[in-house]
């Protein structure tokens, strides 16, 4: 459902981010692969590479929930916190986001980016979104 549903911008095309999947409640996974275009220093994620990571997937989540409800608002970032756990190594690196408030006028969206285990992330992100 949520490969018909999203289309990743062209930041997150460029950066090599791409959907792998999606989870049992429908929200997509993504997923980032180590090269040469995120490499801060040597064999590390650069953390904006990270963050950007986590913010697309917390849009998909934000945008596949929209979708499943029939609407189609302007989002508009309020706030989005990242909270980095530990080095991203040089290895593919996944994200999921999942949505804790979803009103009329404003989302809040938990995110968490992990490499082989998922119960060990390496960071996560707190996402305040504004729809009009």
């Amino acid at each position: 459902m949520a490969d018909t549903i999203i289309e990743l911008p062209a930041y997150a095309r460029s950066l090599g981010i791409k959907l792998t999947g999606e989870e049992e409640a429908g929200m997509p996974v993504l997923r980032l692969d180590f090269g040469e275009m995120v490499e801060g220093r040597p064999r590390h994620f650069h953390g904006g590479a990270t963050a950007g990571l986590l913010e697309t997937a917390g849009y998909a989540a934000l945008r596949t929930a929209l979708v499943a409800a029939g609407r189609d608002p302007v989002m508009k970032p309020i706030n989005i916190t990242v909270q980095y756990l530990s080095a991203g190594r040089s290895q593919a690196s996944h994200a999921v986001g999942r949505i804790t408030r979803l009103g009329r006028r404003n989302a809040n969206i938990a995110v968490e980016a992990w490499q082989d285990d998922r119960s060990r992330p390496i960071a996560t992100a707190v996402m305040n979104i504004l729809m009009v």
